[in-house]
C-alpha cells in the first residue's frame, strides 16, 4: 500500500462521527448574507449556522462578528438533507449558550442564588430578560407594588430570583418581587426593633393612595390611614399631602407578623379637645349654645366642634322629666364646668350650679324635706294609712 493510501486511512481514523445533539468544534469557511458556512474539525463534515442561530441580535451584521478561519463550539441541531451519510448539518451557537446558561441557572435555582439580568423588551404581561438565555419576568413579580408602565424597565439591569425553570421546555420564570420582599423583611426587622408604639419620628411621604399615605421611616414604609391624617375630615390624602413631603408621625401600631407599621400624623398635634380645654378649668362659668337634647341631658358647645354634657340632674334644682321641657336647641345658657376628663374627652357641665339664688334655697328645701321624712318615719308604720296630727303636736310640745 502506498504512503498516500496510509495517510488517507489514518486521516479517516482520526475523523469523529457527528450526531444530532453533539457539541463540536467548527471553523468558519465562509461568511454569507444571513448565514455562516462552517466545517466540523476532524470530521470532514460541513454545515450551516443561520443568523438567528449565531446571535439573538437581529440587526447585527455577521461579517462584523466573525471572519473566515474563526473557530468556536456549536451544537449540532439536525441534518440538512435527510439521513444521507456525511450530509450537511445545521448548527447553533445561541442554543449551545442557552444550554450552558440553563445548566448554570439550574444550579443557581437549587442554591437560591440571585442573578443579574438585563431587560430586553416589554411584552404583554411582563418583561423579557437576558440572563444568558431568555427569561420572562411577569408584571406581577416586578415589584411588591402594582406596576402599570413597563417601558421604563427596558435596558435596565435587575437583580432577580428564579421561580421556575425547565430546560426541556425552554421555560424560565423570574422574579424581582421576591428579592424586594426579602430585603424589606430584613429592613423591617431592623427598623421595628428600634421603634416603640408612642414614638414620634420624622418621615418622608413615599406615595399616596385613596385610603392613606405611605411614609418612609428609615427604609420601611408605614401607613398613615386617611382617618389618621387630620382631625378634620379629609376626602383624599392628596388634598392635604404630597409625595416627597417631610412629615412628623407617631407610631400607633407595629405588626411583626405582617410586617406593617401604622402611623398617625394628627396624633402628633394637639387634638381639638386639647386645644379647647387648654384654658378651661373646673369651676369656670361661661355661656354656650345648646346643640342637641337627649333624654339624659343637653349638649352645650364649649368651643368650635367641642361639646360638654349637662346631665338632666344638673339642669335645675327643680325636678326635670325631660330636658326638652325646659331647654331648646339653639338656646344660649350659662354653664359651670364640673369636671374635665381628657382621657375620655369628656366635659361635664351644670346649669343649675350657676344660679346662686336657687343654690342658696336648695339646702333649706333639702333640710325641710329631710325633716318631713324624719317625721313621717317616726309616726307612720308600714301598715299605717296616716298619722294623728295631735300626736305630732303633742310630741313637739313635750320636746319644748
Amino acid at each position: 500500500m502506498s504512503e498516500n493510501s496510509n495517510q488517507f486511512l489514518n486521516a479517516l481514523k482520526e475523523m469523529q462521527g457527528v450526531e444530532v445533539g453533539d457539541i463540536v468544534d467548527v471553523e468558519v469557511l465562509d461568511v454569507e448574507d444571513g448565514q455562516l458556512d462552517v466545517g466540523v474539525k476532524d470530521a470532514g463534515v460541513e454545515g450551516v449556522i443561520t443568523h438567528r442561530e449565531f446571535t439573538a441580535d437581529r440587526g447585527a451584521n455577521l461579517a462584523d462578528l466573525v471572519k473566515s478561519g474563526d473557530t468556536f463550539k456549536a451544537l449540532v441541531l439536525r441534518r440538512a438533507g435527510g439521513d444521507k451519510e456525511n450530509g450537511e448539518f445545521f448548527f447553533s451557537v445561541t442554543r449551545l449558550k442557552e444550554r450552558e446558561a440553563f445548566d448554570k441557572l439550574q444550579k443557581d435555582f437549587e442554591a437560591g442564588n440571585a442573578i443579574d439580568g438585563t431587560v430586553t423588551s416589554a411584552v404583554r404581561g411582563g418583561l423579557l430578560v437576558n440572563v444568558g438565555t431568555r427569561g420572562f419576568l411577569p408584571a406581577s413579580l416586578i415589584s411588591n407594588r402594582y406596576v402599570s408602565n413597563l417601558k421604563p424597565y427596558i435596558g435596565k439591569t435587575m437583580k432577580l430570583k428564579i421561580t421556575e425553570i425547565d430546560a426541556t421546555k425552554n421555560r424560565l420564570i423570574l422574579s424581582h418581587k421576591d428579592l424586594v420582599e426579602e430585603e424589606r423583611e430584613e429592613v423591617f426587622e431592623k427598623v421595628a426593633s428600634q421603634l416603640v408604639v408612642g414614638d414620634v419620628i420624622e418621615g418622608k411621604i413615599s406615595r399616596l393612595t385613596n385610603f392613606g399615605a405611605f411614609v418612609d421611616v428609615g427604609g420601611v414604609d408605614g401607613l398613615v390611614h386617611i382617618s389618621e391624617i387630620s382631625y378634620k375630615h379629609v376626602d383624599k390624602p392628596s388634598d392635604v399631602l404630597e409625595a416627597g413631603q417631610d412629615v412628623k408621625v407617631k407610631v400607633i401600631g407595629i405588626d411583626n407578623d405582617r410586617h406593617r407599621i401604622s402611623l398617625s400624623i394628627k396624633q402628633t398635634e394637639p387634638s381639638p379637645f386639647e386645644q379647647a380645654t387648654t384654658d378651661l378649668h373646673e369651676g369656670d362659668v361661661f355661656e354656650g349654645e345648646v346643640k342637641s337634647l337627649t333624654n339624659f341631658g343637653a349638649f352645650v358647645e364649649v368651643a368650635d366642634g367641642i361639646q360638654g354634657l349637662v346631665h338632666v340632674s344638673e339642669i335645675s334644682y327643680k325636678h326635670v322629666d325631660k330636658p326638652s321641657d325646659v331647654l331648646k336647641v339653639g338656646q344660649t345658657v350659662k354653664v359651670k364646668v364640673l369636671n374635665i376628663e381628657p382621657s375620655e374627652r369628656r366635659i361635664s357641665l351644670s346649669i343649675k350650679a350657676t344660679d346662686a339664688n336657687a343654690q342658696s334655697e336648695a339646702p333649706r328645701q333639702h333640710h325641710q324635706n329631710r325633716n318631713n321624712n324624719a317625721v313621717a318615719s317616726k309616726y307612720m308604720s308600714s301598715d299605717d294609712n296616716g298619722f294623728a296630727l295631735g300626736d305630732i303636736i303633742g310630741d313637739q310640745l313635750k320636746d319644748r
